[in-house]
């Protein structure tokens, strides 16, 4: 096909027909990786439930993590030690005490 002697008017229906064959050539693609996937669950005797779900992002997302660190002077202060330090940590470590005092 040669382009260049086409008008802006044709290229642009090209265009859109083209776009429309991405859209529909990518549903089929993802279509069938599912089939492939529940062929693979089903050979395997594992249901797609329990896959999914072992599948999931950020394993136990959400789940609670034990507390490693609480405040002597306010026990209701508490931290996992993930994440940013809690403003009562920063300034316990930076009147130079240890953050070990700290370990529950």
């Amino acid at each position: 096909m040669d382009l260049s002697n086409m008008s802006v008017g044709d290229l642009r229906n090209l265009q859109e027909q083209i776009k429309q064959e991405m859209k529909k050539r990518e549903v089929q693609e993802v279509q069938k990786a599912r089939e492939q996937i529940l062929a693979i669950a089903q050979s395997v005797g594992v249901p797609l439930k329990d896959l999914i779900a072992s599948a999931g992002r950020g394993g136990n997302k959400g789940a609670t993590v034990a507390v490693r660190y609480r405040n002597p002077d306010d026990a209701s202060q508490q931290w996992t030690g993930r994440g940013r330090q809690p403003k009562w940590v920063k300034e316990w470590v930076e009147g130079g005490k240890s953050l070990d005092k700290l370990r529950v």
